[in-house]
């Protein structure tokens, strides 16, 4: 299949959920990875589904806060996408959403937690704060040093070695052709079509030359790489992160647990594993003054006892050894907001990154695939366009 109606550039969670989507309208759909499928952010995160500001959004403020609120209509559409793509999909893909909660210790912070919690509300979010008894009945687990938290009762957790396998085979049983270790290496426009070069990676992939009359690409780290091989400037950074698993233990965490005054999540596997992270750095390796995105980032080992301390607001934890610490990395934006749209002055070309990209990849994937098919830009992402770095591009 040398000429498709779109090509789809990224064989993460996104990538796969928007070629499934497509293909189900559809399309003749060619999706390309470089490497294997599932192998880099998507299966490397762990899995939270938080649907609240996370900590990074508001510990620079509250003028901070609301900017990042502006992305919680897409979290009110996860919170639907996910409820339904086990169905969807007729497989397992280890959705488990018994709330979350986002704690506060001290005055301070359940001040912060009351004002996100409000501007939350506003957007529609079902979040209540729970104190005192409430709370600690709900959530006897905690330390007494929590105060409060916010409770969603539709957060959680998905399994990322399960979710983006399914939706790739659900995308080739609706005939999307899927070529991996394939990587793009050349992307120009050419009489009303998308040519796209490719080499074999090093996991063997076919190469070859490809048309498409729409690309979509869902590359993650490799956004501005891949960008710019059709002469387009994107602020989309890596950013390296750290995440750690204890031994098995009893069921302990039925709840996804998030702080509103440090980094950190807290959830637990229906293996019995309790995952650590919530944002902790990790050093990206530079080679010749550039960011090395095909390795892996190094460990921090302040970040490694950082977010283990933070661990605390669980004292169970405290007596679980610890297995398994790895690294990983994600795409953001300056603003913290999504990528997601089309790209001005490239008919055709369309891109999504950023933001909370595993908890909102498959509401990111449907507001692409209506793009798409339609050729027309939903009203309701443009607060996300890539439009709004329109100055970064003269051409």
């Amino acid at each position: 299949m040398n000429h498709v109606d779109t090509a789809v550039v990224g064989g993460g969670l996104l990538g796969c959920a928007t070629a499934w989507q497509l293909a189900r309208a559809g399309s003749r759909v060619l999706l390309l990875e470089k490497d294997q499928i599932n192998r880099h952010a998507s299966g490397q995160n762990a899995g939270s589904l938080h649907f609240q500001l996370e900590y990074r959004m508001v510990e620079h403020g509250d003028d901070a806060a609301r900017a990042a609120a502006r992305a919680l209509p897409l979290h009110l559409d996860a919170v639907r996408s996910w409820a339904a793509v086990e169905d969807e999909l007729g497989e397992p893909c280890g959705v488990s959403r018994h709330g979350g909660l986002m704690l506060a210790e001290t005055p301070a912070e359940v001040a912060v937690l009351d004002r996100k919690a409000a501007l939350e509300r506003r957007y529609g979010l079902a979040v209540e704060v729970l104190s005192g008894a409430d709370l600690h009945a709900l959530a006897p687990y905690l330390a007494p040093t929590v105060r409060a938290a916010g409770f969603v009762p539709d957060e959680g957790k998905a399994n990322p070695r399960l979710v983006t396998p399914a939706l790739a085979r659900a995308a080739v049983r609706y005939g999307t052709v899927l070529h991996t270790g394939c990587r793009v290496t050349g992307l120009s426009r050419r009489n009303g079509y998308w040519e796209l070069s490719t080499r074999a990676g090093a996991d063997g992939g076919p190469g070859g030359t490809y048309r498409a009359d729409t690309v979509v690409l869902a590359g993650g780290v490799w956004t501005a790489e891949l960008a710019g091989m059709a002469d387009v400037r994107l602020p989309v950074f890596p950013v390296g992160l750290t995440m750690s698993a204890t031994a098995r233990t009893a069921p302990l965490l039925p709840h996804l647990i998030q702080h509103v005054g440090r980094r950190l999540s807290v959830k637990q596997t229906a293996e019995g594993t309790v995952l650590i992270g919530g944002g902790w750095p990790a050093k990206l390796v530079s080679r010749s003054g550039r960011t090395d995105l095909e390795v892996n980032p190094e460990l921090r080992y302040e970040s490694l006892t950082g977010n283990l301390a933070a661990a605390r607001v669980v004292p169970a934890l405290l007596d679980l050894p610890l297995i398994r610490t790895w690294t990983g990395m994600t795409t953001l934006t300056p603003d913290q907001l999504p990528l997601l749209g089309a790209v001005p002055r490239r008919p055709g070309l369309f891109v999504a990154t950023g933001g909370s990209a595993f908890t909102l990849g498959l509401t990111y994937a449907r507001l692409l695939a209506g793009m798409v098919l339609t050729g027309t830009a939903d009203p309701s992402v443009a607060d996300y366009s890539p439009a709004r770095f329109g100055a970064l591009n003269f051409a």
